[in-house]
């Protein structure tokens, strides 16, 4: 054995010895100190509001996801028509089942209203728009002529509009299935630009400044995402804390060779809007331009279009619910991918008195390091159980929220970013101390001290950690507290 990693041993026995002198004096087994350091995992971990996005269907409908990829997150769009059958009537039962259906997949929903389609004879907008004095243009994209889409200037069309967001947030915001929504609505298929058409114009900017903020008086608790294509939009929305959406994930030469989005369309794109560090507020979604097959079969390299999405800070993937591509690196690749898409909290130590008296207060202190390429945007927090075989249970809800944890991070869109991006470090170890006062009529006894992440206003966990030691009620039993009377 070296005599570092003895050295090491000794160190870690130490640490974890209760302190029972301190000045030559005995102490009270009452000051003794507990020290566990758990195990981190190498797992990939469904959590909410991260990863893996289904595409239009719900994860045990997604015949093209393998068994080994976890996907807490269904991604739908739909035209205004269908979410508006009829004027003036939503389509409330549509979209409570979808909810519903996601929630028995273990899925939240996000999704995207569209306006504006490019295929003939399927518009977007509501069949019903001319009838009610609504104006519909008669447009071309990529050399088809004959498509329609409604005039979004027009005043009818703005209106029914904007009443429509407003329902949908009445309705939605910040209902316990929906993880997010696009602010979409403006230009081909939500995307805020009307390229490859040489009729069909963008709205004004006026009215593109009113449906963004129609999103946001409606939708003030569900977390917000721009499409990048927005411009100057784009930097109002991500100023006022929403997220950002880009298509795209992966082109390095599909549509030209001497101008592709990973080089050239989202630098221009996000620090045109200053967008560089929205990521702090809001998440980050990425959608694979084609699929990954195409990237694979155009030997485009993952390890470098996946750490270009991490380094960018990327809590979600959309690849359209394709199939995956084949080769002996795919499958490493995206669960090195996965394994660290959005949050990944690794709890590195917790101390703790090894014994108290009912009433008294518990001292903890906690070491946690964000290991992932975001933060987690909802305040959940740390709670710790104290059980025992008699089953006594009792939950204690510390303050400490998670959110605040940022990941690690590099400067981008530099030369050498867009030559080899590099790896993206861990966010720095967080020291969080709590103190939580212990119930009066606590039975005196040997209790598991255990550990979770509960959501903002329950005390059942709600995330997974990346350490070893789960229990199937989703707690991490971690140590012993001996109460004494």
């Amino acid at each position: 054995m070296s005599p570092a990693r003895t050295v090491l041993q000794i160190v870690t026995i130490l640490a974890c010895l209760p302190a029972l002198t301190v000045c030559g004096r005995n102490k009270a087994m009452s000051d003794a100190t507990a020290t566990v350091r758990p195990v981190e995992t190498e797992e990939l971990l469904a959590n909410p509001g991260i990863g893996w996005e289904t595409f239009g269907r719900t994860r045990d409908k997604d015949k093209n996801l393998p068994a080994w990829l976890p996907s807490t997150i269904h991604y739908a769009r739909w035209g205004w028509g269908t979410l508006e059958p009829r004027p003036g009537a939503l389509d409330y039962a549509f979209l409570d089942k979808v909810l519903a259906e996601s929630r028995a997949a273990g899925q939240k929903l996000a999704f995207r209203v569209m306006c504006c389609s490019t295929s003939r004879g399927r518009p977007y907008h509501p069949d019903w728009l001319e009838e009610v004095g609504g104006q519909v243009l008669t447009v071309d994209h990529e050399g088809q002529d004959g498509l329609r889409i409604p005039d979004l200037d027009n005043v009818d069309v703005l209106a029914r509009h904007l009443h429509l967001i407003q329902r949908l947030g009445a309705r939605y915001d910040g209902h316990p299935d929906l993880d997010h929504v696009d602010l979409g609505s403006v230009g081909w298929w939500g995307e805020w630009h009307m390229s490859g058409s040489k009729t069909a114009k963008m709205p004004t900017m006026e009215t593109r400044r009113r449906i963004v903020e129609a999103y946001f008086e409606a939708f003030r608790k569900t977390p917000l995402l721009m499409l990048v294509g927005g411009g100057e939009c784009l930097a109002a929305a991500t100023q006022r804390g929403a997220g950002w959406r880009a298509d795209c994930l992966g082109d390095m030469g599909g549509f030209s060779k001497n101008w592709y989005h990973m080089r050239d369309a989202y630098p221009r794109e996000i620090q045109g809007a200053s967008a560089e560090e929205a990521w702090r507020t809001g998440p980050v979604a990425w959608e694979s331009c084609w699929d990954m097959r195409r990237w694979v079969k155009d030997g485009w390299p993952l390890r470098y279009i996946f750490n270009y999405a991490l380094a960018l800070h990327g809590s979600y993937l959309n690849n359209k619910s394709a199939p995956l591509p084949e080769g002996p690196e795919v499958r490493p690749e995206i669960e090195r991918f996965v394994r660290r898409l959005g949050y990944r909290l690794v709890l590195r130590e917790l101390r703790h008195p090894q014994q108290a008296a009912p009433g008294a207060v518990l001292a903890l202190e906690t070491k946690w390091q964000n290991v992932g390429s975001a933060p987690c945007y909802r305040p959940y927090r740390i709670a710790y159980k104290l059980s025992n075989e008699r089953g006594t249970a009792t939950i204690l809800p510390g303050t400490a929220a998670v959110n605040k944890w940022m990941p690690g991070s590099i400067q981008v869109f530099t030369a050498d970013f867009l030559r080899e991006v590099p790896d993206l470090p861990p966010g720095q170890i967080m020291d969080v101390a709590e103190r939580v006062t212990l119930p009066r009529d606590l039975p005196a006894g040997v209790y598991d001290l255990s550990l979770g992440i509960v959501g903002e206003n329950s005390t059942e966990p709600v995330v997974r950690l990346a350490i070893r030691g789960r229990a199937a009620d989703g707690w991490y039993p971690l140590s012993k507290l001996t109460v004494r009377q």
